[in-house]
């Protein structure tokens, strides 16, 4: 298993290199790379290193062979299914940004308590009551969660996540949650992150 951030490299590798690819660009040196990702080329270089890449050619790694190797190494080998709970404002967004951009994870259903927009088609993804969690992440197959509901429900919400079976969580919310440890946990806390870049700009002044 690879390290966590390890993965999360890979991840900005690929999105990176897709984005070379689509203006054109067939092959890249790890040192442009690394300047891309804003590390060193050294890290890049340990990183192509999981990939089976020994060393690259004159020319610089094939862009195209690199994304399919990252694809191999972190991708599953089967589509997994993806939930998003809570519909509002956060959850529309992400189920917006999420459509369509990894062959490999299909959002396909949606939960909100709210009338006006259960029986709804979201984004393109059907929503249900909360109250149908357990039948159609079972009908389904489900596997992964993206919570995106109010913070005073958002403990109880992925308590009844795990309790559906759901095995994957990316925690929108800004409440740290205790989880299982047989559920993975991602916190993405958007808070904390912005307030991160607000410290960093006043020191620059």
């Amino acid at each position: 298993m690879l390290p966590e951030k390890t993965v999360e490299r890979l991840s900005q590798y690929r999105r990176t290199l897709l984005n070379c690819l689509s203006l054109g660009k067939t092959h890249i040196y790890s040192h442009e790379l690394a300047e891309l990702q804003n590390i060193t080329a050294v890290q890049v270089r340990r990183d192509i290193m999981f990939l089976g890449f020994s060393s690259a050619q004159r020319k610089g790694y094939d862009v195209k062979e690199m994304i399919d190797m990252i694809g191999n190494v972190i991708d599953s080998d089967e589509v997994l299914n993806v939930a998003v709970i809570g519909m509002g404002n956060l959850g529309t967004a992400v189920t917006h940004y999420f459509i369509g951009k990894r062959p490999k994870l299909n959002i396909v259903a949606s939960f909100d308590i709210d009338p006006e927009r259960y029986g709804q088609t979201i984004a393109g993804v059907e929503c249900f009551h909360i109250d149908l969690l357990n039948q159609i992440i079972k009908d389904r197959n489900i596997t992964i969660g993206m919570l995106t509901v109010p913070t005073e429900v958002a403990s109880e919400t992925a308590q009844k996540m795990h309790d559906a079976g759901i095995r994957g969580i990316l925690n929108f919310t800004t409440v740290p949650l205790n989880v299982s440890k047989n559920v993975y946990l991602e916190e993405y806390d958007m808070i904390t992150s912005l307030e991160k870049v607000a410290y960093f700009v006043k020191k620059q002044g």
